[in-house]
């Protein structure tokens, strides 16, 4: 079996961690919406999760400050929103309404929750530890949501520059894991 060289920028189209969400932030009055890609489970239960959110977005600085968010799960259909919340800065505009999403309160967090979106993690962050070499937060999921109605979701996942995957397709083997 023959190989070739892939340029190491490659690589993350290889490892993609899994679907693209869009994190809602809120501080003092303010809400965002950041589309994000890397992310990572690391722990069943509690469910933790780890973001990299870099300090160059608007959300770095409100998910500092605020210590909460939603991690939203959108499907294909609306992938272009998703793309258009990622290739937007929400410093001086309202995503919500120019990509027209609605917000909705969560239970127990500040950030609102997505409506278009089929599931919603409300979450607060436990260790930063990391964001000042990384840009590294852990969350921890205290809430989450799913639309019953959505019974099989078919998610985008990021490949890199501009190129996406859609998946959905189930399939079940034998495993001793739950």
């Amino acid at each position: 079996m023959s190989r070739k060289s892939l340029p190491l920028s490659k690589v993350y189209g290889l490892l993609e961690p899994g679907p693209v969400v869009l994190v809602t932030t809120f501080h003092r009055g303010r809400s965002n919406i950041m589309t994000m890609s890397w992310h990572t489970m690391m722990e069943f239960e509690p469910p933790l999760v780890g973001c990299v959110i870099s300090n160059r977005n608007y959300s770095f600085g409100l998910l500092k400050a605020s210590r909460e968010c939603v991690i939203n799960i959108p499907t294909v259909e609306i992938a272009e929103k998703v793309v258009g919340c990622g290739n937007t800065s929400g410093e001086n505009i309202d995503k919500f309404k120019l990509f027209n999403l609605t917000p909705k309160s969560a239970a127990h967090v500040g950030a609102p929750i997505i409506i278009e979106c089929y599931a919603n993690l409300e979450c607060r962050v436990i260790d930063t530890k990391m964001v000042t070499k990384y840009c590294f937060f852990v969350v921890e999921v205290i809430k989450a949501w799913i639309d019953p109605a959505v019974k099989n979701p078919h998610t985008i996942h990021h490949l890199g520059d501009g190129n996406f995957m859609v998946a959905g397709e189930k399939i079940k083997l034998k495993s001793k894991m739950k």
